[in-house]
């Protein structure tokens, strides 16, 4: 049995934060991906997956399929064995007429003992169907 805490430390915790933001700043390219575990559980509201592969995968297809990714990152806040992070992504579809998407949203992430990323769960302030929408409209405003 191990003496271990069961949770991260602060010096821990301000680590994995500070590359948390120097991830979001560089969003999608040179992501860090041994700060996830290799089964991390990943969702957000067009995905469930688990493993970093996978996780890597659909980050590369966003920086394949999309153009001018930007993350904007607002807030990130940790307490015990919890991130989260308060974001808005941009990025421009390839469509003839070059409609720029936003989606405003949060993450919720769950680190172990291991200081690893375990869970990494998406949510959307805006539905699917309103993103689909700015494709078309582009006078939709993201919360709406």
């Amino acid at each position: 049995m191990s003496n271990q805490p069961s949770t991260i430390n602060h010096r821990q915790q301000k680590d994995i934060l500070e590359i948390l933001k120097a991830d979001y700043q560089r969003f999608p390219e040179n992501q860090t991906f041994d700060i996830y575990a290799q089964n991390v559980y990943f969702k957000d509201p067009l995905n469930e997956f688990n493993g970093v592969k996978r996780y890597q995968k659909m980050i590369g297809f966003l920086n394949g399929f999309f153009g001018n990714i930007e993350m904007k990152l607002h807030e990130i806040t940790g307490n015990e064995n919890t991130i989260k992070t308060e974001w808005t992504l941009n990025m421009t579809p390839p469509l003839p007429w070059k409609p720029r998407l936003s989606i405003p949203g949060w993450s919720e992430l769950t680190v172990n003992e291991d200081n690893l990323i375990i869970s990494h769960i998406d949510y959307w302030h805006i539905s699917p169907w309103n993103v689909l929408r700015q494709n078309f409209f582009s006078t939709q405003k993201a919360s709406q």
